[in-house]
């Protein structure tokens, strides 16, 4: 009597970072899924403050003219990490080149070389946002990156990016202006009064 073979079931290859974290947005709508330095970060919805942050934010840049020819003043949109094979962040405001469309990496997210300003407003992640994504963003030679620190009420404006971090980091406190450098496109000023009153906890 011989004995029947036995089949082993089928073994699937296990996912990508990229597809547990295609994953991850399709069971948790609204959340923001990213992939930094490897590690996949997800984040609930922001509440309203952090919204509003974002649209009192959104003025200045539009007033200066940056939703226009040349740039565009977007939120939400995927950029493509250099930190690690499948990474991306999806900074909440970003002043992009016009013809971003063109420059379409993978997983709807775009080639660092076409933003000039990723913009950042805390939540309850926000080391994520002090540590993590200021290497990642340096790492990209993203030239500025400001984050609206809604904890410890600052605002922190990055430039220079070098290896690891960025040589530059000012941080400004209420009743202080910012101008933005103007290689952002436009010469932009920051009430840091008026951005974090809107953003209160």
């Amino acid at each position: 009597m011989s004995a029947a073979a036995v089949e082993e079931p089928h073994r699937r290859e296990p996912l990508t970072l990229l597809e547990q974290a295609n994953q991850l947005m399709e069971q948790h709508p609204g959340n923001r899924v990213e992939i930094i330095g490897g590690v996949i970060t997800v984040a609930p919805p922001p509440d309203a403050p952090h919204a509003m942050v974002l649209t009192t934010l959104m003025k200045p840049f539009l007033a200066a003219g940056l939703d226009g020819e040349r740039t565009e003043v977007l939120q939400g949109i995927g950029l493509w990490l250099p930190t690690g094979p499948e990474d991306y962040a999806i900074p909440d405001l970003a002043v992009v080149d016009a013809d971003i469309h063109e420059h379409l990496i993978e997983n709807n997210c775009y080639d660092p070389m076409s933003f000039r300003l990723v913009l950042e407003v805390t939540s309850g992640n926000f080391n994520n946002d002090l540590r993590n994504k200021v290497t990642a963003y340096a790492e990209a030679k993203i030239p500025v990156y400001v984050i609206v620190n809604r904890k410890h009420g600052r605002v922190h404006v990055l430039t220079d990016p070098v290896e690891g971090g960025y040589d530059t980091h000012r941080i400004h406190a209420p009743g202080e202006h910012i101008t933005l450098p103007e290689s952002i496109g436009a010469e932009v000023t920051l009430d840091v009064a008026a951005i974090l009153t809107t953003g209160r906890l």
